[in-house]
């Protein structure tokens, strides 16, 4: 098959759906394997439904239809040895490894006085520690290889412009956003690339409840702290299909983006702009 990354093995967490599925998806529609990974559990604290393996049967199904290998496993980002053992077996069995799509995150929303230390430290560890952990899980195979390869961190509009009512993961996604440019430092003389994006408001599971006709899920917030909603202002109208963000994936995994590392991708309708 031929492709922008045809002939690369990618490895994607938080696959089983949304932003994840999709970038596993339009990564194997232009030619890699997949490694994905998911949990089959609801996170505690988190008020939306999180990731199950059907989702990522789904995933699965997707991939294959398309002609490519995909190796799909449960595995919480939080575990390390858990993430290491699966990058380092499918590594082995898909024949290397290229590409890592750091995807998987979670968030809980409301004013500082209602997060607790049982929330801060559920997003502190999953959108950071877990980021941090898929990286040092990837990283031997890929050094191993001697390829480079190119290394995608998820933040978010909201690790260059901090969201009101968002404390845990403003303070996450920013962490996001310092770690892709300090891992592009130190890996670059190994050729490989780090970056980040930065999704805006994207049409998924997580951002359910906000833009379009949901009911202003700040309401109570907004009538105690009103001149914050400003912060929220976007240029383009609306909520951005998952594949949008899986472009700008595929763009900086690809060949086309071999001399751009230690950037920040926004792909966020303008939001972090003003």
């Amino acid at each position: 098959m031929t492709g922008r990354v045809a002939g690369k093995v990618a490895f994607v967490t938080g696959a089983a759906r949304g932003q994840g599925r999709a970038h596993a998806v339009r990564l194997a529609e232009e030619g890699a394997d997949i490694v994905a990974i998911d949990i089959d559990a609801q996170v505690p604290g988190v008020p939306y439904p999180t990731a199950s393996a059907a989702d990522l049967e789904e995933t699965v199904r997707q991939v294959e239809a398309l002609g490519q290998r995909i190796v799909a496993e449960t595995c919480d980002v939080r575990d390390f040895p858990g993430l290491r053992r699966v990058v380092t077996d499918s590594a082995s069995a898909l024949g290397g490894l290229d590409i890592v799509a750091a995807n998987a995150g979670v968030d809980v929303v409301g004013p500082w006085h209602g997060m607790t230390p049982e929330i801060m430290r559920t997003i502190i560890d999953i959108d950071l520690i877990g980021v941090w952990n898929t990286v040092m899980a990837a990283l031997p195979p890929m050094l191993d290889a001697g390829d480079g390869g190119s290394i995608i961190l998820t933040s978010s509009a909201a690790g260059l412009k901090a969201s009101p009512w968002n404390v845990p993961y403003n303070t996450a996604k920013f962490g996001v956003t310092g770690m892709a440019k300090s891992f592009a430092m130190e890996l670059a003389k190994d050729g490989i690339r780090v970056n980040s994006v930065h999704p805006g408001a994207v049409d998924t599971t997580m951002a359910a409840g906000f833009g379009g006709d949901a009911p202003n899920p700040f309401a109570a917030e907004q009538a105690e702290n009103p001149l914050l909603m400003g912060m929220f202002t976007q240029w383009l109208p609306g909520k951005m299909p998952p594949r949008e963000i899986s472009n700008a994936v595929l763009y900086l995994a690809s060949d086309e983006s071999a001399w751009v590392t230690g950037h920040a991708l926004a792909v966020d309708g303008g939001v972090s702009q003003y």
